[in-house]
């Protein structure tokens, strides 16, 4: 089947998903950007197109950005994947924060993104192009997800036709705000995507061509200014899963090697296996009886690893009265949960003191908004800069919480999984991007319980 081809037949799905469009808009046509349908995300559109009753592969989808990721668009994608490609075993998650441009959403996706290990990131952010690429830099470096950035749709005002760079310069003079707009869609974002081997989905031009096909003002697709009203969901939706499609004759280097399921055979009670990458999961076999192991890595406990815990994203969300994008910390953490209550708010709402506590540390000291803060122990470090009040009165007493998380185990529970899904178990994610040595101590003889070490290598170092 024709890439046309695969891209009509998506977009007929998407029409039976979402019903008949309005009475007088037809669906979205095959984009013209054919030679692009799939480039950069082949690892997992292979993983949902070879998925079978008997073997149906794992993959998470992330979609990622602001308001405009998190508008309904991206339901009617997934449901659009999970129909199209139904034996896969897909896990699909929504983590867009409206408002929060690259300046604010590269804080947030230390909480978000890298922990949650994604095989596909869909990604859309307006705002600064170097914290835009800093976001995708952190993804290929700490996971082995693929991206696909797409270029914005078009807003209320319909973007002047820019043909070379004289035209650019003098579009600068003129409106800023329209430079900026092409520079970002046709200068920095194929430029990052190709020096990070993301794909791109051009939203912009078939939107532009649709919108023309079709006589229709730049209004007639939005709710506002730029937001999609029911029928701009529909269009991006019917082009954006046209890039999610499968093609095998696409080149298999920049990806084949990011996972790799490395052959383990025990020797009695005890599994070693040697492989590089910064995660790794026991992919489990046949189990008569649950079976329990120890781990080692390097000659360490998982937990021993400080890379391996991660911070979640706070509570309450990021439009409450007072959110913190981000929380670092300079010493290891542990496993515990915390909270933040203010102690003393300025009565201009601009600064505020505060009090934190782990339910392991205990009581860690108190500090100012306005000035770097270190706990006592050195598990929880703020910056200025990455408070954000959310517009509400803040009031004194008012609690924030998160928690820290393993992303290891020092000791493993192998049990048989549910027929025809991957039976996955974690053993350490977070590791410095390197050759590592794995060895499993079991209870009793493993047998066939595993039977190979998925590592996962990330793609930048």
């Amino acid at each position: 089947m024709s890439v046309r081809h695969l891209a009509f037949a998506s977009l007929l799905l998407i029409a039976g998903l979402i019903g008949a469009t309005a009475a007088d808009l037809p669906p979205v046509p095959p984009v013209a950007d054919q030679a692009n349908l799939g480039v950069g995300i082949q690892r997992a559109m292979t993983l949902m197109a070879t998925s079978t009753p008997e073997h149906r592969n794992k993959v998470k989808v992330l979609f990622y950005g602001q308001s405009i990721t998190e508008q309904t668009w991206s339901k009617l994608v997934a449901d659009d994947l999970k129909k199209r490609f139904p034996n896969a075993d897909l896990e699909i998650a929504n983590k867009a924060i409206g408002g929060f441009a690259s300046q604010r959403l590269v804080k947030v996706a230390e909480h978000d993104c890298y922990p949650w290990y994604p095989d596909l990131v869909i990604f859309h952010v307006y705002g600064a192009n170097n914290t835009y690429e800093e976001i995708i830099k952190n993804i290929r470096t700490r996971t082995t997800a693929e991206v696909l950035m797409q270029k914005d749709h078009v807003g209320a005002k319909l973007p002047p036709v820019v043909k070379n760079w004289d035209e650019a310069k003098e579009l600068e003079k003129q409106d800023k705000g329209m430079w900026w707009d092409y520079m970002m869609n046709y200068v920095f974002l194929p430029d990052i995507a190709k020096k990070h081997g993301c794909g791109v989905a051009d939203v912009r031009t078939p939107w532009v061509k649709y919108l023309a096909d079709n006589k229709l003002d730049t209004r007639a697709l939005l709710k506002d200014d730029i937001h999609l009203n029911d029928d701009g969901c529909k269009v991006m939706a019917g082009i954006v899963s046209q890039y999610l499609v499968y093609r095998p004759e696409l080149p298999k280097d920049g990806w084949k090697d990011l996972v790799r399921d490395v052959p383990a055979k025990a020797n009695g009670r005890t599994l070693t296996v040697a492989a590089e990458g910064n995660r790794f999961d026991v992919v489990v076999g046949t189990l008569d009886q649950p079976l329990s192991a120890t781990v080692t890595i390097d000659g360490k406990k998982p937990s021993e690893f400080p890379e391996c815990y991660a911070i979640t994203r706070v509570s309450p969300h990021a439009w409450s009265p007072l959110f913190i994008m981000r929380i670092d910390h300079s010493k290891p953490l542990v496993v515990e949960d915390w909270s933040l209550t203010l102690t003393s708010v300025a009565a201009d709402s601009k600064s505020w003191k505060f009090a934190v506590k782990g339910s392991v540390t205990g009581d860690d000291g108190e500090g100012d908004s306005s000035q770097p803060f270190t706990s006592t122990s050195g598990r929880v470090v703020i910056a200025p800069d990455s408070w954000f009040p959310g517009g509400a009165k803040i009031d004194n007493g008012f609690k924030i919480t998160w928690k820290v998380v393993p992303l290891f185990a020092d000791k493993i529970e192998l049990k048989a999984g549910e027929a025809g899904k991957e039976n996955l178990v974690t053993l350490a994610q977070g590791l410095p991007n390197e050759k590592h040595t794995i060895v499993l101590t079991a209870e009793r003889d493993f047998s066939a319980a595993i039977t190979s070490i998925r590592a996962y290598k990330p793609p930048v170092k």
